[in-house]
């Protein structure tokens, strides 16, 4: 769709009911209220991580701050004119931080949200609309969505040429893995948490990158986030297990139950990088994409090594604006 036509649609679903908006399968944005001209938003405010995530990528300058704290070794892969972006808290689902009167205070030209969407989130953002006067947009999350989220996004902010590109690289690391699923689904095991004893559900959008490489999710039972027991995870017996949490990583080396699972005793445990934002989670964002790529190659018997640092610099280049030294990617990538 030409940009002035995409424009113009998305003036129609600003003046429709959020219901219908529900209904236009053409676009992942769900709008609240009057959207501005893309050349007047100049100060956004994302009301989640993966919203975060969403718009640095896209339009880094117009992001007014973090929802949640970032770490100062998530901030040193930032890139420098942002790593001191102040944390503003989130908007976002259950137990929001953020006041509404300091909301206002800021300013914004526009709340961007992205992520699930249901009734419940829907509401939400209705109600922040209907309070503020702020210009809301829900942006549809899922991992396989994530070039229509960049393009739209793009557009949205006024930066349509970077959010094309983003959205070609999307579309090609969507499309190797669609085409290069391997032969045999191994089953996986998402380790979240310091135990390892959280993860994901099969169809939650936190576990979505097993799914989209190829895997299969062991853990059937349950919606969303879910606890799992040990014996659970001996009954299950996962070909791989996966982790972004270098603390439980270290942990479960050690560990006697851990290291009695054959996925552990034969090498397929795996440390992804979590900085600055993780490749298979935390938050569920189009940081995932190279994630999905790691995931995708090893699931086809791609043993890693150098390739992938190369790799994640392309991604950091290209998504984040900013490329770490290689040692560091080097270290990160050190036991995945």
């Amino acid at each position: 769709m030409k940009r002035r036509g995409f424009l113009h649609a998305l003036a129609g679903l600003a003046a429709a009911p959020w219901t219908q908006s529900l209904a236009a399968p053409p676009s992942s944005l769900h709008v609240f209220g009057t959207l501005p001209a893309p050349d007047k938003v100049g100060r956004v405010y994302a009301a989640g991580a993966p919203a975060s995530v969403l718009v640095y990528c896209v339009a880094p300058d117009k992001l007014l701050g973090w929802p949640y704290s970032l770490s100062e070794a998530a901030r040193a892969f930032i890139a420098p004119a942002w790593r001191n972006l102040p944390h503003l808290g989130r908007l976002a689902g259950a137990g929001s931080s953020m006041p509404l009167e300091q909301l206002l205070a800021m300013k914004p030209d526009l709340i961007i949200d992205a992520g699930t969407v249901d009734a419940t989130y829907l509401s939400q953002v209705e109600r922040v609309w209907r309070l503020t006067g702020i210009p809301y947009v829900l942006v549809g999350g899922r991992l396989p969505d994530s070039p229509r989220q960049l393009r739209e996004t793009g557009a949205l902010l006024g930066v349509p040429a970077r959010g094309e590109a983003l959205a070609r690289h999307a579309e090609a690391a969507l499309a190797d893995a669609a085409r290069a699923r391997p032969a045999h689904s191994e089953r996986l095991y998402l380790a979240r948490g310091p135990t390892g004893l959280d993860s994901a559900a099969a169809g939650a959008i936190n576990a979505e990158v097993i799914e989209v490489a190829g895997g299969v999710n062991v853990v059937k039972e349950g919606r969303g986030l879910v606890r799992v027991s040990k014996e659970q995870l001996l009954a299950w017996s996962p070909d791989r297990i996966l982790t972004l949490d270098a603390a439980f990583f270290e942990h479960a080396r050690n560990d006697t139950f851990w290291r009695g699972l054959p996925a552990v005793r034969a090498g397929r445990f795996h440390l992804l990088p979590d900085k600055p934002f993780g490749w298979l989670d935390f938050p569920p964002g189009v940081n995932r994409l190279i994630g999905l790529g790691w995931l995708s190659a090893r699931l086809r018997g791609d043993t890693g090594g150098t390739s992938w640092i190369t790799q994640a610099e392309e991604f950091h280049r290209l998504f984040y604006g900013h490329v770490p030294p290689r040692e560091m990617l080097a270290r990160l990538l050190e036991h995945a």
